[in-house]
């Protein structure tokens, strides 16, 4: 808190006027974060895709490409080991409420079983942001390649739900192969 009254000029009485504590600086910035930065940029993704490739690679390029604008934010909000764990869950929640509307959507469209829309939409929601985290703390590869192995990943995943037809049962009553190029 001594760093952050610094930073902005004022002291750190008047930063507690407007603040409880630490937590509640977090909970306030992610809040702002999420309704004003990422979550609009996210939904504009989401609305403005045709296709289920195209909207796939867009979220995940909305995502990376907010969150590497301003990645002192996020490690802030996401990163900090004192942050409210609950407004962290919250933030994922939201994603993954987003994410399994999108999937029941396109599913029901295309008449495939979406009885596992949550948990997949949880699975991607997680995959995403912990990918993006890792790679926001060292970057050890670029944004594009970031995006391209996500949705790759995302891709392949949504495709064999629908090779499926979205049956648990049919994926596991048939055999499983890893099948590598020739």
């Amino acid at each position: 808190m001594d760093e952050i009254a610094a930073d902005i000029g004022v002291s750190k009485t008047v930063l507690y006027r407007y603040f409880a504590d630490k937590a509640d600086l977090i909970r306030t910035t992610m809040d702002r974060y999420v309704e004003s930065t990422l979550a609009p940029r996210i939904y504009a993704a989401i609305g403005g895709s045709d296709g289920e490739y195209e909207l796939i690679r867009s979220a995940i390029t909305a995502y990376v490409d907010t969150v590497s604008a301003d990645p002192d934010v996020y490690l802030f909000v996401m990163g900090t080991g004192g942050a409210d764990r609950d407004v962290v869950t919250a933030f994922q929640q939201m994603f993954a409420e987003v994410v399994a509307a999108a999937l029941l959507a396109r599913l029901t469209e295309h008449r495939i079983e979406p009885g596992g829309a949550w948990p997949w939409s949880y699975a991607i929601v997680g995959a995403v942001q912990l990918s993006t985290h890792w790679w926001i703390s060292n970057r050890s590869i670029g944004p594009e390649e970031l995006i391209n192995y996500l949705t790759m990943m995302v891709w392949n995943a949504v495709e064999g739900i629908a090779r499926d037809d979205g049956s648990a049962e049919r994926f596991a009553a048939r055999a499983h192969q890893l099948r590598t190029p020739q």
